[in-house]
């Protein structure tokens, strides 16, 4: 069933989602209030935008113009709604298709910043996936997986560009090695906490393509209070 919301805090965004798809989560909010972004910036990436929030959020942080990639037709045209209710057409454009094939059909170094929240888990034929396809390539690397966005980093990044993404802190090790292996050079990652004195469960992870070397820990994030509430950190992302 397809319904409008205001996009998670953003009081003057409204977003479609439909119930029976995947629905964006705080992870689509953290990353673009993570990425670096600056005055310079022309043309932002989003891989995999599902119905729109990076898009959206990032809309109100910069003029720059946006593509959100989304394999899955419905998902995309949830997307292309999103983006008309919101009146941003002029700097969001939509396509359907698959990051991989969109990729090399795109000139080399013609994007300033890549976002990108995937799929969290390795697809294995033991994989315990959801029968629905939309939750299955949201959540499973079925269409896309680390390596292939560092691939798509690597080409389409002009040179000192970003790209960020959002995972599991369990994936950082091959994270890190899948962007060296790519010319993407780690510049700062952030770990999210669900509370204090729990384990981190969200990553957040910058790298600069053939940038010099220097990581940076960022302070960590806790996003609930004890009583269940967001934390005023977490709420500060929200306008």
């Amino acid at each position: 069933m397809k319904v409008t919301n205001y996009l998670l805090g953003y009081k003057n965004l409204k977003i479609i989602q439909d119930s029976e798809m995947f629905n964006f989560s705080l992870d689509s909010v953290l990353l673009p209030n993570f990425v670096t972004i600056n005055k310079k910036i022309n043309k932002i990436l989003d891989i995999g935008c599902g119905n729109a929030p990076i898009p959206l959020i990032l809309s109100t942080k910069t003029n720059a113009k946006i593509i959100g990639v989304e394999v899955q037709k419905s998902v995309s045209d949830l997307a292309e709604e999103s983006i008309k209710i919101n009146n941003k057409e002029d700097q969001i454009t939509i396509v359907n298709e698959d990051i991989n094939e969109f990729y090399k059909k795109c000139e080399t170094d013609t994007f300033d910043v890549i976002t990108c929240n995937p799929p969290f888990f390795k697809y294995k034929k033991s994989s315990n996936i959801n029968k629905n396809d939309y939750k299955t390539i949201a959540r499973h690397e079925v269409k896309l997986n680390l390596e292939q966005i560092f691939i798509v980093a690597k080409k389409l990044l002009k040179n000192n560009g970003v790209v960020a993404i959002v995972n599991r802190p369990e994936r950082f090790v091959e994270i890190i090695e899948c962007m060296k292996k790519n010319n993407i050079e780690p510049k700062k990652v952030q770990f999210v906490y669900p509370k204090k004195n729990m384990e981190s469960n969200i990553m957040l992870i910058e790298g600069t393509k053939n940038g010099k070397p220097g990581l940076k820990i960022m302070p960590p994030i806790y996003t609930h209070l004890e009583n269940g509430e967001y934390t005023s950190e977490v709420k500060n992302f929200f306008e």
